[in-house]
């Protein structure tokens, strides 16, 4: 039963990152469009939050739980972490997204026949495909898009679940009768606060279609609900291995801060080419909020 418990207070909260998503999309209620530059900077922010919690929180944790000398399992996880977004990207890749239409709507460049060109990665692909989705009822896309999302929702949801490891134990922070580590707090929140812009981001090639704002809330969500299915999966895996404990830190390490590199960074300076200072100024900000707003947690 205790068992039973843990596990649902573990997808409770990574349900409540994923929830926080839909939160991004809830400007569009009152503003009808966001200008580059703040693109350009939430993308900062969920960059800075992203590396802060890993670096801070998964691999200090992890050098803490390695045993004496070389934390070969954490170095390990790291690794696996960086292999596991490659390869997935390379698979996705190969996806014909179909989406000449939603693309256009989502500002990328078209040929004089509808098609894509100079295509600067899968992301605004996958977005418009969601949002091209929604807008259809598609049910069969949006399957394949919620595989194709557990790529990059995964890895948060693994960190969630492997800041659980040691509820339960004294030192916790008592949260509904439960010890919850104090890095699990931190860690939700972190990845909460990390969705937020992610919402954003994905609700605008939304708006552009002519989706309502509820629809938006839902799809930005929708993207997110790896998350809790990763978080109990990791869970799971670090109770049961506990020794298996720093690869598990330095997976999602890894993998989160891979991401930052090649995707989000990326992402925030092709919004940004057309202003002044080419994203570069507004991205330098954006990640610097990100780190000082979760400096205060990590040293609580």
């Amino acid at each position: 039963m205790a068992l039973l418990e843990n596990l649902v207070l573990v997808f409770v909260a990574g349900l409540l990152t994923a929830v926080a998503t839909g939160i991004g999309a809830l400007p569009f209620f009152f503003v009808d469009d966001f200008s580059d530059r703040w693109n350009v900077g939430l993308w900062g922010v969920a960059s800075g939050i992203m590396v802060t919690v890993s670096v801070f929180g998964l691999v200090n944790e992890g050098l803490a739980s390695a045993s004496s000398g070389f934390p070969t399992l954490l170095v390990g996880g790291l690794l696996a972490g960086v292999v596991l977004v490659e390869v997935s990207d390379r698979v996705l890749d190969r996806f014909d997204f179909g989406t000449d239409d939603a693309s256009h709507h989502a500002g990328e460049p078209d040929t004089d026949g509808g098609v894509p060109i100079d295509n600067p990665g899968h992301d605004h692909d996958e977005i418009a495909l969601e949002a091209k989705a929604f807008a259809e009822g598609d049910l069969k896309k949006l399957v394949l898009i919620l595989g194709i999302l557990t790529v990059h929702s995964f890895p948060e949801g693994v960190a969630v679940g492997v800041s659980f490891a040691r509820l339960g134990l004294d030192g916790g922070v008592p949260v509904l009768g439960f010890a919850v580590p104090l890095l699990a707090v931190f860690m939700t929140v972190a990845i909460a606060i990390h969705n937020v812009p992610e919402g954003t981001a994905i609700a605008i090639p939304m708006r552009a279609m002519g989706l309502s704002n509820w629809r938006m809330v839902g799809a930005a969500i929708f993207s997110s609900l790896p998350q809790p299915i990763g978080a109990v999966i990791a869970f799971v895996f670090v109770s049961w291995a506990e020794s298996f404990l720093p690869f598990g830190y330095g997976f999602a390490a890894g993998a989160m801060v891979y991401l930052v590199a090649t995707e989000f960074i990326p992402e925030a300076l092709e919004t940004g080419a057309e202003l002044p200072t080419h994203g570069h100024r507004e991205l330098l900000v954006g990640f610097a909020v990100g780190v000082l707003s979760m400096l205060p947690i990590v040293y609580v």
